[in-house]
């Protein structure tokens, strides 16, 4: 889908989304709040600057593939996908309720654009690099890319790295994975879980190309994206390093909001603080 949007523009679309994931998960009365906020730039820049699609045909031919690896950071999928026109934005109020299409991770089958179904971590990536083989070796389609999020926390299961091995053996270079970096996961930090450093050095000796940068630049994101598809003969990961729970002080860092959602008070005083750092933005580029 080709944007002309600014920079500013990105940015603010970033804010709109996170004020829309605080809506959504204070109305579902459940749901994942620190991954989801840590993510808004990422997903901004993929869904409207990054990523080939049509909200009106999700089924196009010419499509870029998008697979949520780490699915309980749905909601802020499902906010860019409304931002971008796949849907009403008045449907954001549904998520997780009975027989809405937008579950508390994502179902391929419930809602046009979503390409996977992810609940049990880990998959996301094998289903990633499957599509890219048969893109690569199966039906030549050079110019189309499969893009991935993961978690950082969902990098302890096993089938993470049989996917990258796969891929590093069969040079998938059609395959782009940013891992969300946050230093969290459920139980408390990953490094005190389980330690994750050497991680640049895990997936070079895996045969991918590693860039790391900082998950809240919008301009870091596009161009890494950028770089990573003129890599032609290795997968590439992007590690983004992000902040849990971003701009909303109160969540930032504290892993007890990995999977909680806001209270009434709690939201309220979260969308005033988003609004509040968005008008910063305004005011900076005027």
């Amino acid at each position: 889908m080709g944007h002309n949007l600014t920079i500013t523009d990105l940015q603010h679309k970033s804010y709109a989304i996170r004020e829309d994931i605080i809506r959504m998960l204070e109305h579902a009365g459940s749901g994942h709040s620190a991954g989801p906020l840590g993510l808004a730039e990422v997903f901004t820049a993929l869904y409207f600057n990054i990523m080939n699609y049509d909200p009106d045909r999700p089924e196009w031919d010419e499509r870029d593939y998008f697979f949520l690896s780490n699915g309980h950071c749905v909601p802020v999928q499902y906010a860019a996908m409304a931002e971008a026109g796949f849907f009403d934005k008045k449907e954001l109020l549904t998520l997780r309720k009975f027989g809405s299409r937008l579950q508390g991770h994502p179902e391929r089958t419930k809602l046009p654009g979503l390409e996977n179904t992810s609940g049990p971590l880990g998959s996301g990536l094998s289903q990633a690099a499957g599509v890219a083989y048969t893109m690569q070796y199966v039906d030549n389609q050079h110019k189309r890319f499969v893009y991935v999020v993961t978690g950082d926390g969902e990098l302890d299961e096993g089938n993470i790295w049989e996917a990258a091995m796969f891929a590093g053996k069969n040079k998938l270079s059609q395959l782009i994975v940013f891992v969300d970096r946050n230093n969290i996961q459920i139980d408390g930090t990953t490094e005190q879980v389980m330690p994750l450093e050497d991680l640049r050095g895990k997936w070079e000796s895996f045969g991918w190309h590693v860039q790391e940068i900082d998950g809240h630049n919008i301009e870091s994101i596009i161009d890494a994206a950028s770089m990573a598809r003129a890599i032609t003969n290795q997968p590439s990961v992007i590690i983004t390093h992000t902040i849990p729970g971003k701009g909303v002080d109160f969540m930032e860092y504290d892993y007890h909001w990995h999977g909680m959602p806001p209270n009434s008070e709690q939201a309220k005083e979260a969308l005033h603080k988003l609004r509040t750092l968005d008008g910063k933005i305004k005011g900076e580029h005027q």
